[in-house]
């Protein structure tokens, strides 16, 4: 015990710090003050001892030394009147905001375990919305009766901070207090006393059904983050302090009656500023969530509603919103004719907007006739959002696929970190598409059902929101029935049976920074990342630049815009069959995912129907050619690789995560060997691996999704200062040849049959490149303007072979985040210092480059090896006079001490540049790499 109670001082008091111990028996309080810890942790340990104290304390907050004196490093029995304990005044500044979660009980007694139970569970509710909120992780634990959540502030002792940590406990109270749990709002003064974890609490007699607990710290985390004072004060500040003004005109509206009127269930109430609060049962403003709407009534009559939690407003005045939400709008009194006969013509044009010119819509046919749609609607996109290309390919073959009649559909799942690029990327997508094909913003749990004016073939965007248990079920049916509508019987207020629905053909889109979190839910999307990247980094920041450099402002909508809504208005009047001539020959690497061959085949479809007036024809539909199977074989890799985690269903952060186990060839690591090779906070990298839950959501890690990671909890032994001490480790296991089959990335190509299909495009492998003949690469290279016939061809089994075999010579090494390493036979050239293929200029054919090998979704050979590799890629070049992490190897004998920081052991050795790293030294090195030319 005294150990515990020792660790639990260090961690709320800083060193040299006073700390007041408080004891609390029957009729009388001990207390004494210390700076000794050691000293601190016996006496607490005999307090503990004694059956007649209920509960031992001490100050949380920084408490003036000269204290000390009062009684040092002692405790006094039995306080007398004059004995004074720690006040409010003696306190030099706020570090803690003490949150108590206590269960509703009989005072004088514990809790029940149902009853601990359930305080436990609010903590966790109360900790997820303050993470929503900008808190950073909080040190949890067990009072004995309830819960405690520690958030570390830095705020002066003065009556600003009083009232801002009683204004954030005050709303954490009005959201979670109910009839089971309270969040103890009397917390707030700075000389608050607090529950010392490892002693035992006393309330009542000691039964089996209320026993005695003793407290403990349940976690926390390695570092304690400060809140930031705008994240408390927003806290503080999400009710209104200070009542609205009162209507101009007296509406009537008693609020309460309102309510029951329109159905809006209402989970408690309580005074509130000489009004009525009302917490509502679920939001009416968002699907996101369930909890977190309010509605107040003031004692003029005001009223305020509003939710509490920061993707839905954040405590922003709602009730116009609310109101009109189950109002019917009504003609105001006293408006001219004139004026109403105006306002109704404007909101005609809004809701019915005027047809695309017939110079717009022949622009349309002449690209659809002749022009690359595709790279029409692509660099629309671009001149907007930079960069991220596949994400928008995912875009626009989703809103293709509408049109298909052989189809499921094409749904999008965008993931990637905070702040870089997700949201914009789909509004900028959502621009070319016409008004009333879209939908975006966040709506409760049916609503899709009653919205009479969704039109067939509308996009839903859903961008950074978590989807409610009962949503993902809406989205499951709607895409398992994309081509029919999806119904839902309901029962009108007078009993009449009311049938709604979601028509057919709606494309849903998801950005997150996480993926969907349900299982099933993914495996109906593409799944693709964001660009994170240092380099997109910058590029978004030089079009940032220009843009703000133009006299125009630059925040004009693009004049081609007009011309792409014109484009998908002709694709919307389209309902085609499209088939595949030569899908009997596709074959894929893997196909463990069922879905993901059907989503291939309709990519392919998709892409058809894109250039659906360059296809051709048959009765009642087009038939999709090798140039489809291209396009959506590249996509297809994409996702499977740099861009993507289809097949694996990884987000970005985790295929960074085990790319990077993968390259300092570890066998056996720890979350904080992780963290500082990924350099990420401790936190995230717990996530990459555990998961985590969110709001009712289950978020899986790497635990669950690779079957190469391992996990065990282990006791460990460390020399501390001549004493053994022993800890508890989360060690985690890799074994890179399971990583390395279950992460090669899915791989699609074309068996040459012969069997005359119709499938107009290129042949098997035509490979213009000029590249020596060489019979160990498979293929017998020739330029293509020295009439390349059946020579200049190779069939998939020899490409397949030459990919695979190890040839001695002109070969390189490609690291790839999935397979680790491929073999590029004959293609690239190895004096290249930074192992990239060559990339042809802009002047001819006959330039030397990597040979286009149709086979594999028609990507240059090297780039062959990427769609087999998870994520994999070719590096960028190291910069000169760094060095490069592949030329090292890990090494088991003794070698000496790190050449770089000449203090730690080597275990990394380079031949090449004859240099030892230690493990710290390398983990900078190949962080250094992914933040250069790696994923991030």
């Amino acid at each position: 015990m005294r150990d515990k109670v020792r660790n639990t001082v260090d961690m709320l008091a800083s060193d040299g710090d006073v700390v007041e111990v408080r004891a609390l028996a029957d009729g009388a309080t001990h207390s004494g003050y210390f700076d000794d810890y050691e000293a601190l942790a016996r006496a607490a340990e005999a307090l503990d001892a004694d059956p007649a104290v209920a509960g031992i304390y001490v100050t949380l907050n920084a408490v003036t030394p000269a204290l000390l004196a009062r009684r040092a490093n002692r405790i006094k029995m039995r306080l007398s009147r004059k004995d004074a304990t720690t006040a409010d005044a003696d306190i030099l500044r706020r570090r803690w905001l003490p949150v108590d979660i206590d269960p509703v009980r009989p005072s004088g007694v514990s809790s029940t375990d149902a009853e601990h139970a359930a305080a436990l569970n609010a903590a966790e509710r109360i900790a997820a919305y303050l993470a929503e909120q900008g808190f950073p992780a909080p040190l949890r634990a067990d009072s004995g009766n309830g819960a405690h959540l520690l958030y570390r502030i830095d705020l002066p002792n003065d009556d600003a901070a009083t009232e801002v940590v009683r204004g954030a406990l005050a709303t954490l109270d009005t959201f979670f207090s109910n009839d089971v749990i309270t969040v103890d709002t009397a917390n707030h003064n700075a000389a608050r006393i607090w529950k010392l974890y490892g002693t035992l609490s006393r309330k009542g007699d000691n039964t089996s059904e209320r026993p005695h607990r003793r407290a403990k710290i349940l976690s926390a985390p390695e570092e304690m983050e400060v809140v930031p004072a705008e994240r408390l004060r927003h806290l503080a500040g999400i009710l209104p302090k200070e009542e609205p003004a009162a209507p101009r005109r007296k509406t009537g509206i008693d609020l309460a009656s309102w309510l029951l009127d329109h159905g809006i269930a209402v989970r408690s109430t309580r005074p509130y500023q000489g009004g009525t609060l009302y917490v509502l049962d679920e939001c009416p403003f968002s699907s996101a969530h369930k909890d977190g709407a309010f509605a107040i009534q003031f004692a003029n009559g005001a009223v305020f509603a509003g939710c509490h939690h920061a993707t839905c407003g954040g405590g922003a005045q709602r009730w116009p919103e609310l109101r009109g939400m189950y109002e019917p709008k009504k003609r105001r009194p006293g408006v001219r004719k004139q004026e109403m006969v105006s306002e109704t013509r404007e909101t005609e044009e809004t809701s019915n907007p005027p047809p695309a010119p017939d110079n717009y819509r022949e622009r349309a046919l002449a690209i659809l006739q002749h022009g690359d749609p595709l790279a029409f609607l692509l660099d629309t996109f671009n001149r907007e959002h930079v960069g991220d290309r596949t994400v928008a390919e995912c875009l626009v073959l989703s809103l293709a696929s509408q049109s298909v009649e052989n189809t499921n559909g094409l749904h999008v799942s965008i993931s990637g970190n905070s702040g870089k690029g997700k949201s914009h990327a789909c509004t900028t997508m959502l621009k070319q598409i016409p008004a009333e094909y879209r939908l975006a913003g966040t709506v409760s749990n049916k609503a899709l059902y009653y919205n009479n004016g969704l039109q067939p073939g509308t996009v839903f965007l859903f961008d950074d929101v978590s989807l409610s248990d009962d949503l993902q079920e809406v989205l499951k049916a709607a895409t398992a029935n994309f081509r029919v509508s999806i119904q839902h019987q309901t029962v009108t207020a007078d009993r009449k049976l009311q049938v709604c629905s979601i028509p057919e053909r709606c494309v849903w889109w998801l950005a997150k920074v996480e993926d969907a979190g349900d299982d099933q839910v993914a495996n109906r999307m593409l799944t693709v990342w964001i660009d994170d990247s240092l380099e997109q980094d910058e590029r978004v920041l030089r079009h940032m630049k220009e843009r703000e450099a133009r006299e125009d402002g630059g925040d004009g909508d693009d004049p081609e815009l007009p011309v792409c809504r014109a484009i998908w208005g002709i694709l919307k009047e389209e309902r085609l069959h499209v088939s595949i001539p030569y899908a009997r020959r596709v074959q894929f690497s893997t196909t463990t995912n069922r879905r993901n061959p059907g989503i291939l085949f309709d990519l392919i479809k998709a892409s058809a129907l894109l250039h659906r007036f360059q296809r051709e024809e048959y009765d009642g539909g087009i038939r999709a050619n090798r140039d489809d199977f291209a396009a959506a074989s590249r996509i297809y890799a994409a996702i499977n690789g740099e861009a993507g985690g289809q097949e694996t269903k990884m987000t970005k952060n985790e295929a960074a995560a085990l790319a990077t186990v993968a390259q300092m060839g570890w066998e056996q690591f720890t979350i904080k060997m992780l963290q500082e090779a990924l350099g990420l906070s401790y936190h995230q990298t717990y996530r990459i691996l555990h998961g985590y839950a969110s709001r009712g959501t289950t978020y899986s890690g790497l635990l669950e999704k690779c079957p190469a990671v391992g996990f065990s909890d282990t006791m460990v032994t460390e020399d501390l200062e001549g004493y053994a001490v022993r800890r508890r480790e989360h060690l985690f296991s890799f074994d890179r040849n399971v990583y390395q089959h279950w992460a090669r990335g899915a791989a699609v190509w074309i068996d040459e049959g012969g069997s005359g299909d119709r499938d107009d495009g290129p042949g098997p492998c035509n490979i213009a490149a000029e590249l020596p003949q060489d019979s160990s690469t498979g293929c017998n290279n020739q330029t293509a303007g020295e009439g390349a016939g059946s020579d200049s061809t190779c069939t998939d089994r020899e490409m397949r072979l030459s990919l695979s075999t190890k040839v001695q010579q002109n070969t390189h090494t490609v690291p790839g985040i999935g397979s680790g390493v491929g073999e590029c036979a004959g293609v690239c050239d190895i004096r290249n210092a930074g192992n990239v293929p060559k990339i042809p200029s802009s002047g001819g054919a006959n330039m030397n480059r990597a040979p286009i090998h149709p086979h594999l979704g028609g990507i240059a050979c090297c780039d062959a090896l990427k769609t087999g590799a998870k994520g994999g890629g070719v590096p960028q070049e190291s910069l000169s006079g760094v060095l490069d992490h592949r030329e090292f190897s890990r090494v088991r004998v003794e070698i000496g001490r790190c050449d770089v920081c000449g203090a730690g052991k080597a275990v990394y050795h380079s031949r090449e540049a004859l240099t030892k790293l230690c493990e710290g030294c390398y983990a900078r090195l190949v962080r250094e790499w992914n933040k250069e030319g790696g994923v991030r």
